[in-house]
């Protein structure tokens, strides 16, 4: 968890999730980093067995290509509250995550304008205060996550035939206790 908190290594690891294989120096273009630093933290992400070395695509053979090891990363984090290193590694992950969907949403506000209005109108946003028991959000996590994997089995099957233009969408959903 310490190791992908790194709002650098994090942002390589998404790019490699969402482009495939690249280059210390493909992703050190993206991200506005040197290739050496680049390096580093690809190294890290390595180290943890979040990236693995892939089939060179080129025919430099000097070039170093990486790939991620799985679509996501998930873990528990009320698992991790009886332990104080852990959870202070948890915590730090959970804000860089939060920091980088804060920093998408607002990419997409500014691109907007940009967008066809009909790509606009129907995406969503919004927020709600419920007043739920446990159980009733335990259940309300299973249905959310259901209905999460639903949609990610046709975007899957999208990657497979022609069903029109589709285009990668951010979904973000979050519910918890208040504090």
């Amino acid at each position: 968890m310490r190791a992908l908190a790194h709002p650098t290594r994090l942002r390589l690891l998404t790019l490699l999730r969402e482009h495939g294989p690249q280059t210390a120096a493909q992703l050190g273009d993206v991200v506005d980093e040197a290739p050496g630093t680049v390096s580093y933290h690809l190294g890290k992400l390595a180290a943890v067995e979040l990236i693995e070395p892939a089939e060179t695509r080129s025919s430099d053979k000097r070039e170093r290509w990486w790939q991620a090891t799985a679509a996501l990363t998930s873990w528990e984090p009320s698992e991790q509250l009886s332990d104080p290193a852990r959870r202070a590694a948890s915590a730090s992950l959970e804000k860089s995550i939060a920091q980088v969907y804060a920093a998408r949403y607002s990419e997409y506000v500014d691109a907007m304008p940009t967008f066809p209005v009909e790509w606009v109108a129907a995406g969503t946003t919004g927020d709600r205060t419920l007043r739920l028991t446990l159980e009733e959000l335990s259940a309300m996590k299973t249905e959310l996550e259901s209905l999460v994997e639903r949609w990610v089995d046709t975007a899957a099957r999208r990657d497979h035939d022609d069903g029109g233009p589709a285009v990668p969408v951010a979904l973000v959903y979050q519910a918890y206790r208040r504090p």
